[in-house]
């Protein structure tokens, strides 16, 4: 198995030896993911100092991480898009089984209250993080297996919830809300890009605000943070503390910071600096020009996601089109709550920063994400894949010329 993908063509082997894949896509996400190194070496300096004695701690945990993220996006980037497709239900059964797995005691580890980690020794997985990736590959499958169906009819509209909705339980029950709402509003973008028609799609609409203000009237921690989050300086010291701790971060910062290391913030003052909340301690030491000039990266990495389904779809690959919108929307939809939170526009909401945030699950998901994309725009560019297209010798390395092995789905 693993000789036949290394012998295959993919964007580690190409006809000239060298790595082909999207460089500008690349160098944003690397880019994104230096600068996260960077910022939980310093927002973590504190914690890490006096709960581990050592200062770095948080910091080589995340490089770990980081290597091991890496290492994945690199199997990854080797595995056809054509062998996701035909194991999206399995995954789907896996993300389940997780997902069920984290809720049993003794298997599932409980953190501030949550049930959404399955301890591995010194190592935690977060069961969601999977789940949101293989819902995505899930169901951009069906929506090529059921294209006319989604279009034309109620059924297929409503197929899809058969499975989101007791995916949405089980994250409920964590209990992880953010999670939830990030993974429904990537499937409603992949099903109205799939063709579900404006009245369809406006229902799915009303019917998902509906359930969200009966979540949050049914949980009353949720709506207290509700009620803090539109004026958190009347509780500053209690509800509120930890929004007005992260705007006085924006506000220490002014235009260009107060530099790189220097925030007081993290200083036991801010709650979860290196996880939820890096972003404050990112403006705090950056000022709002390093603050705005994040934004404009991670801008760019997702818009070049989004172009990167489109040109799938122009290649006729549309299984890979749908993967690749709805990766772009985890990542925007995260992107955007996460420091809707840090910047006091939305209410509280423990969703970390993808690339940014401290976090092993988070992490390596994400690259495995990126690598997925990569791939995506390799295929569709290089027309690989395609049941019409034509290969010539050109197109495989010559370990695979002279092994007989070929690339097809």
């Amino acid at each position: 198995m693993l000789r036949s993908l290394l012998n295959s063509p993919s964007p580690l082997f190409s006809r000239r030896g060298l790595m082909d894949v999207d460089f500008p896509m690349l160098a944003g996400c690397l880019a994104l993911l230096g600068l996260g190194l960077v910022m939980i070496a310093s927002a973590s300096s504190e914690v890490a100092a006096v709960n581990a004695g050592n200062a770095l701690y948080h910091m080589i945990r995340h490089l770990v991480y980081l290597m091991i993220g890496l290492g994945v996006a690199g199997l990854v980037l080797l595995v056809p898009l054509a062998n996701w497709q035909r194991l999206d239900w399995m995954l789907l059964l896996g993300a389940f089984v997780l997902l069920v797995l984290v809720l049993v005691p003794g298997i599932g580890r409980e953190v501030n209250g949550s049930m959404r980690w399955i301890g591995f020794g010194a190592f935690n997985v977060q069961p969601s993080e999977l789940a949101k990736l293989f819902v995505v590959i899930y169901l951009a499958g069906y929506l090529v297996r059921r294209q006319e169906e989604v279009r034309e009819s109620w059924a297929g509209f409503f197929k899809p919830f058969v499975v989101l909705l007791p995916m949405a339980g089980l994250l409920l029950m964590e209990p992880d809300f953010g999670a939830t709402v990030v993974m429904m509003g990537a499937a409603a973008a992949m099903l109205f890009l799939g063709g579900v028609g404006l009245f369809r799609f406006g229902l799915m609409v009303v019917l998902a605000v509906a359930a969200v203000f009966v979540l949050v009237q049914t949980q009353e921690y949720r709506l207290q943070r509700l009620i803090t989050f539109t004026d958190p300086w009347a509780d500053q010291y209690g509800a509120g503390y930890q929004l007005t701790q992260a705007l006085i971060a924006f506000g220490r910062g002014e235009w260009f910071g107060v530099g790189l290391g220097n925030s007081v913030q993290k200083q036991f003052y801010l709650p979860e600096a290196h996880t939820d909340f890096v972003f404050s301690v990112l403006a705090e030491e950056l000022g709002m020009v390093g603050a705005l000039a994040t934004v404009a990266l991670f801008g760019f990495v997702g818009v070049r996601a989004l172009y990167i389904g489109l040109w799938a779809e122009k290649a006729k690959q549309f299984f890979a089109a749908y993967v690749a919108w709805g990766l772009a929307f985890l990542w925007i939809g995260q992107f955007l709550i996460n420091v809707g939170v840090n910047v006091g526009l939305l209410p509280t909401k423990g969703l970390t920063l993808p690339f940014l945030s401290y976090g092993g699950s988070s992490l390596v998901v994400t690259c495995m994400s990126m690598a997925l994309l990569l791939r995506i725009e390799w295929e569709s560019r290089t027309v690989l894949g395609s049941e019409d297209a034509d290969f010539s010798e050109d197109d495989f390395p010559e370990d695979a010329k002279t092994g007989g092995l070929v690339h097809g789905r």
